[in-house]
């Protein structure tokens, strides 16, 4: 019997995109059954279009930044956008997949992707919005998967 690996992504910045499914394609290389629950700010991880996730360097101290920015100067207009675009030079400088490439490889590896669909009312989404290969379903749903499994992560 395969092993099973449950994923709780709750998160959609750029920094927080990559864990659910750099972990969700390699456990499924590995042979793992693999479902990630995409929920509040996880969920548009699963639009058409990613070109909108962004990263915030305001409230993550962790952040390697080339120079030391104090956090009033993070809030300004275009610091989002300009440590969007240094994060991203970063990743392709070291070859990393894109968002989008990682995605389609968990889709190939047959990982399932679950949209909340209590999220999706909430947030009033347009489910035109999302990628077919997406499910929905709520909480009941998806435990069913995450009480059996060998591994389950909130991210």
């Amino acid at each position: 019997m395969a092993k099973k690996m449950a994923l709780i992504s709750t998160k959609g910045t750029l920094d927080m995109a990559y864990p659910p499914f750099i972990l969700a394609s390699t456990a499924a290389a590995l042979g793992y059954e693999v479902q990630v629950f995409f929920t509040f700010y996880g969920l548009p991880l699963l639009r058409k279009d990613l070109s909108g996730v962004k990263i915030s360097p305001l409230g993550n101290p962790a952040m390697p930044m080339p120079m030391p920015i104090p956090v009033a100067m993070q809030m300004l207009p275009g610091m989002e956008s300009m440590a969007t675009m240094m994060m991203k030079q970063k990743l392709k400088k070291h070859g990393v997949a894109t968002l989008e490439e990682l995605r389609d490889l968990c889709l190939e590896l047959d990982v399932k992707f679950i949209a909340c669909q209590m999220t999706v009312d909430l947030f009033e989404f347009d489910k035109s919005e999302f990628i077919e290969q997406c499910e929905y379903g709520g909480a009941a749903t998806f435990m069913g998967f995450a009480g059996d499994s060998d591994i389950c992560l909130f991210i």
